[in-house]
């Protein structure tokens, strides 16, 4: 029977996986729970039932001698416990009857342990103090070997054992028979009569040493860590044996067990293997896989070799059932499958028929018209379905299958390529062809909307000029007008401003009644105006006798002027 057990568990020998959380789900159930992944198609199916925290297992353990579990209380609580038991039993108790002081002597402090050597055998110091090394007596046969933690995770000393790991630990034990259990997040306390309790390795089960990919899509199946155990078989040699294999599989991957002819299903999570008849057959992925791969040659219909390579998507639903064929991969399945079918099929076509594809999928199929697109369709359908009924065998579901190219060999193939290579040729020298002169039409096109852009450039410079002239010479003639607007204006203003002082002096000057006043007035015209016009200046009246007299003194004057030029 395969077993679990309990995550915080205790598993000897017996066990062979330890899965946590699928042993939580059992111990909610008031029945036992038969493991889900068990597939009804394996050889020799197997119930995996689960055992609640006090089934046999435990028991078991429990008849240990001197073997105490740590519990809620702690470490303390349990070398009390054993210390109780190994005093019943009439040998010597495990703790020391020393009592501290707060002065002088070994110091222990809160969280440790004092170990004391008693002719032998050992003696804990659990309370916390001072341990001075007098008087004599209380030391005689005795001596200190130092402290440790309360929380370490394995103490051992003088048969004593300590062990204490945490949730991600699991601690691999050996007793003095020899036999092997597994403790994970758990701890107890023992005390060896016989032999001693060996702790083997320490492992953490979150990061386990050796990856397991796949060698074919080279994927990552899970992670492995084996422990061994070194064994004296004879005066000389000492061997290591392997006797824990602990697994931790990602999610939508499994393991297949094998114990003699019984296969079971193993899901994904962190277990542990104890169990020598018990071996790990492999471990697998139940997602989709997707490979490309050569066949051998194929004979066509008329003896022309030819190696194709084709293109297959799977997915794995039923491992058991592939283990049960003896396929260690479902790569190895579907090669020989493939293989064997592409050969049947392949043997009824014609070289033409084949050369015409390169590739046989179901996005290039002939539309029926041509003779040969028959056997090329069969290659197709039938292939595929043959194929998806051959892996539904082997618990395959096959998802896609594509001829994806093909090599014909043989001197018809190698007359074919080289009728294939001319054609290429001239395939290419035709292509350069066209796209030189798609080039050159593009380059005119190129020049040709260059100078398009440059005209409508053009164009529009000259009429941002043209509309800039004619703007300013409207601000121009706008302002011309504006200022002999202003000009007139102004001249207007001092006009009337010049008649209106006239006037209103004039007005004041005849308002002037006193003789004297109006002499005086004359008089002071006539000072400015000699002053104005300088004091040589002869003033001639204009009207009257003297206007006369003032022409003829002008006229003697101009002649006496003229005959001194002529002198």
């Amino acid at each position: 029977m395969l077993n679990s057990i309990n995550m915080s568990n205790y598993a000897d020998g017996s066990t062979v996986v330890g899965d946590d959380s699928r042993d939580q789900q059992d111990l909610l159930k008031s029945k036992p729970k038969v493991n889900d992944d068990l597939s009804p198609n394996s050889v020799s199916p197997k119930k995996r039932v689960g055992h609640p925290f006090v089934n046999s297992i435990e028991t078991e353990l429990e008849e240990r001698p001197f073997f105490v579990r740590i519990g809620k209380d702690g470490l303390i609580a349990a070398l009390q416990k054993l210390d109780r038991q190994l005093a019943e039993s009439g040998r010597p108790k495990l703790l020391s009857k020393k009592v501290p002081t707060d002065w002088i002597g070994s110091e222990i402090t809160p969280g440790q342990l004092g170990l004391i050597n008693h002719g032998g055998s050992p003696k804990i110091l659990t309370r916390p103090g001072r341990y001075p090394g007098f008087p004599l007596r209380n030391w005689w046969a005795r001596s200190f070997e130092g402290k440790k933690g309360l929380s370490d995770t394995v103490i051992e000393f003088l048969g004593l054992t300590v062990v204490q790991v945490s949730q991600n630990q699991a601690a691999v034990i050996s007793d003095p028979q020899n036999h092997i259990f597994v403790i994970k997040n758990a701890g107890f306390v023992c005390f060896a009569i016989e032999g001693t309790y060996d702790v083997l390795s320490i492992v953490d089960q979150t990061h386990l040493s050796q990856s397991v990919k796949d060698k074919i899509t080279k994927s990552t199946l899970g992670w492995t860590h084996e422990v061994t155990m070194k064994s004296k078989t004879n005066a000389q040699e000492v061997k290591e044996y392997v006797v824990a294999t602990f697994l931790n599989i990602p999610a939508n991957n499994c393991a297949i067990l094998q114990r003699g002819d019984d296969l079971e299903l193993l899901g994904a999570g962190q277990s542990v293997i104890t169990n020598p008849s018990v071996t790990l057959r492999g471990l697998y992925t139940l997602g989709e896989n997707q490979i490309e791969m050569p066949t051998k040659d194929i004979f066509t219909r008329d003896q022309v070799p030819v190696s194709l390579t084709i293109y297959l998507k799977w997915q794995l639903t039923e491992p058991l059932k592939l283990t049960t064929h003896g396929y260690n991969t479902p790569y190895d399945a579907l090669r020989d499958k493939t293989q064997s079918i592409l050969t049947q099929i392949v043997a009824h076509l014609d070289y033409s028929a084949m050369v015409k594809q390169r590739s046989i999928g179901p996005d290039n199929m002939e539309d029926g018209t041509d003779p040969s697109s028959a056997f090329l369709d069969a290659l197709r359908t039938r292939a595929m379905d043959e194929m998806h009924e051959a892996a539904l065998d082997y618990g395959i579901v096959l998802k896609d299958l594509a001829v994806i190219d093909r090599q014909f060999k043989g001197e018809i193939a190698s007359t074919m390529d080289k009728l294939t290579t001319r054609a290429l040729q001239a395939q290419v020298e035709a292509a350069n062809v066209d796209r030189e002169n798609s080039n050159k039409v593009k380059q005119e096109e190129g020049a040709l909307s260059v100078a398009r852009i440059k005209a409508q450039a053009r164009n529009t410079q000259a009429d941002s000029e043209a509309y800039s002239v004619v703007a300013a010479a409207k601000a121009q003639a706008q302002r011309t007008r504006i200022e002999a607007e202003a000009q007139a204006e102004a001249t207007r203003l001092a006009a009337q401003a010049d008649a209106e002082a006239i006037r209103i002096k004039a007005a004041a000057d005849a308002q002037v009644s006193d003789q004297f006043a109006r002499e005086m007035e004359l008089r002071r015209m006539e000072v400015t105006k000699v002053r104005a016009y300088g004091a040589k200046t002869v003033f001639v009246p204009s009207d009257g006798p003297g206007a006369q007299m003032g022409s003829a003194m002008a006229m003697g004057m101009a002649a006496g002027m003229g005959a001194d030029r002529r002198s």
